[in-house]
């Protein structure tokens, strides 16, 4: 983290509505006003050689960095967030048609807790201009688009409501990433349930051979017992799906040190308080699989040795979120760079040789 950015930037932006805090990020990257971090063309490639290739589910990315879902949630910063050095941008959570979320105040940040709590409720302008934004795109990196179910729709019509928004994103996403876990919208997790993703992402997988297949993945939350996560494993490989992402935000209140936490009211919370549950789910993925569900590690990821833990456990590509809120401009960069070493220092070859080295599988 530069100084500059935690002595002056930070706290100026803290003072602020967390919110509006966010939306001003987003207009200022929006307007150029966030500048590139100088960095070395050498030591890119550097890093880029001690790495290796990143191919994942068919795909190549520049680094095995990306910003999760829940930032750029109507694609408008993709390319400035390729500048900043990730690897790939997670759009969304996209819903058919536009919504405005749960009433404000709903963002909430836990300094002392390296944290956030957002009950934001799938705010987003939904399918058809984000569509038409992201085609007009020339893209720096890849782009994958997490969709959800519209708040007012049951659970009985999500089906239908996700294969509306799946086939209106399909033409612009690299990947797909279906969001059964957000703890904001009313009985999503419900979707969960074994019977309920089971005919979810079957009718998505038949209608995405019919489109033309694109990489489908499953994000799913921290709050699941071992069972559960072991039957989603389950179906997910039987379903063909190219990887789960693990996880999103906990509705656990465990271990936090801010004083009158509830008082936030309900929500997710994320950052540094997921990252030791994160980092469990995402090895008990990689054991149920012996090793072939591809996993994106999501959860406090503030530093290098954060990514090469999660990488450890058995993620393949690392996103994070609460840390670049946290951190700035560098934070990718940092990581990326971070994590070369890292690989380096310990002996491995590529970055492919460190995935599930910590974990009991193969």
């Amino acid at each position: 983290m530069s100084n500059f950015f935690e002595k002056v930037i930070r706290p100026t932006l803290f003072r602020l509505d967390a919110e509006r805090a966010h939306e001003l990020g987003i207009k200022a990257l929006e307007l150029g006003l966030v500048k590139r971090p100088r960095i070395n063309s050498d030591r890119l490639a550097e890093v880029k050689n001690i790495l290796g290739p990143i191919k994942r589910f068919g795909i190549e990315f520049d680094n095995p960095l990306g910003i999760a879902a829940g930032f750029d949630k109507n694609a408008k910063v993709v390319n400035q967030l390729a500048g900043l050095g990730f690897g790939f941008v997670e759009v969304g959570t996209v819903t058919f048609e536009p919504q405005t979320g749960n009433p404000k105040p709903r963002l909430f940040r836990l300094p002392e807790d390296r944290a956030l709590i957002n009950r934001l409720g799938f705010n987003n302008d939904g399918a058809v201009e984000i569509v038409e934004r992201l085609a007009k795109l020339d893209r720096r990196c890849v782009v994958g688009v997490n969709i959800g179910r519209n708040k007012k729709v049951d659970n009985e019509h999500a089906v239908a409501n996700y294969l509306d928004t799946f086939e209106a994103v399909h033409p612009v996403a690299d990947y797909i990433a279906v969001n059964v876990s957000s703890p904001n919208t009313p009985d999503l997790r419900e979707l969960q349930r074994a019977d309920n993703l089971e005919l979810l992402i079957g009718e998505l997988q038949r209608r995405n051979a019919e489109l033309g297949t694109k990489p489908l993945l499953v994000k799913i939350a921290p709050d699941l017992d071992e069972a559960d996560i072991d039957s989603i494993v389950d179906l997910c490989v039987r379903h063909g799906v190219s990887a789960i992402i693990a996880t999103n935000t906990t509705v656990s209140r465990d271990g936090l040190v801010t004083k009158q936490v509830d008082s936030f009211g309900p929500g997710g919370v994320s950052g540094k308080p997921l990252s030791n549950r994160a980092t469990q789910v995402i090895s008990q993925i990689y054991r149920s699989s012996n090793g072939h569900m591809p996993i994106i590690g999501v959860g406090g990821i503030f530093t290098a040795e954060d990514a090469f833990e999660k990488i450890e456990a058995g993620a393949s590509l690392i996103q994070a979120y609460t840390g670049f809120i946290y951190s700035g401009t560098t934070f990718a960069f940092d990581i990326i760079t971070g994590l070369a070493e890292i690989v380096r220092k310990q002996g491995f070859h590529n970055l492919d040789e460190v995935i599930g080295s910590r974990s009991d599988s193969r």
